[in-house]
C-alpha cells in the first residue's frame, strides 16, 4: 500500500512541463531521434521529415529540478516565442526520450577521456589500453583487428 509521501517521489519530467493536447498528439504520431551533444545539451530532431530532418533539428537545454532532469529550454522558435506553453522537442524529450536520455544529457562530462565503444563492442585502437606496441614491434590481434598500425 502506498502512502502520499510515496507518491509524490514518483515525479517525472513531464509533470514540470505545459503543453496542450494538439502538442501531445503531434509529439506521439511523430518520429524522434536524440543525441546527447554535451553536457546538459540534447539534440531533439524530428525524423518525421525524413531528409529534410536535420532542418527540424533544435538543442534542448536540461536541468535538474528537485533531483530530476527535466527540459529547460529548446532553441526552436516555438519555444522562444510562446510563453504559456512548452514546445513539442521539450515535450519529445521528456515523454518520448524519457529519463534515459535526461540522465545521460545531466551525466555526461565532456571532461572524461574518450572511450568509443565500436558497434561489436570492441574499442576503437586509440582509445584501447595496451601497451603492445611498446613490447614488440606488431601489435597483439585485437589491437590489429582495431586498426593500431
Amino acid at each position: 500500500m502506498e502512502n502520499e509521501d510515496t507518491a509524490a517521489e514518483k515525479r517525472t519530467a513531464v509533470d514540470y512541463l505545459s503543453f496542450g493536447e494538439k502538442t501531445a498528439k503531434r509529439v506521439s504520431w511523430e518520429a524522434w531521434e536524440f543525441t546527447v551533444v554535451g553536457p546538459r545539451q540534447v539534440r531533439v530532431t524530428n525524423a518525421s521529415y525524413g531528409y529534410l530532418k536535420d532542418e527540424h533539428s533544435y538543442t534542448v537545454e536540461v536541468t535538474a529540478r528537485e533531483g530530476l532532469a527535466v527540459p529547460a529550454e529548446c532553441e526552436c522558435p516555438a519555444d522562444k516565442h510562446s510563453g504559456e506553453y512548452d514546445c513539442k522537442h521539450k515535450v519529445a524529450l521528456a515523454t518520448v526520450g524519457g529519463s534515459t536520455v535526461l540522465d545521460a544529457a545531466v551525466g555526461f562530462d565532456h571532461l572524461a577521456p574518450a572511450k568509443q565503444l565500436k558497434t561489436d563492442g570492441g574499442l576503437h585502437a586509440d582509445t584501447r589500453d595496451c601497451d603492445c606496441i611498446s613490447q614488440s614491434e606488431f601489435p597483439c590481434w585485437p589491437c590489429y583487428r582495431d586498426g593500431a598500425q
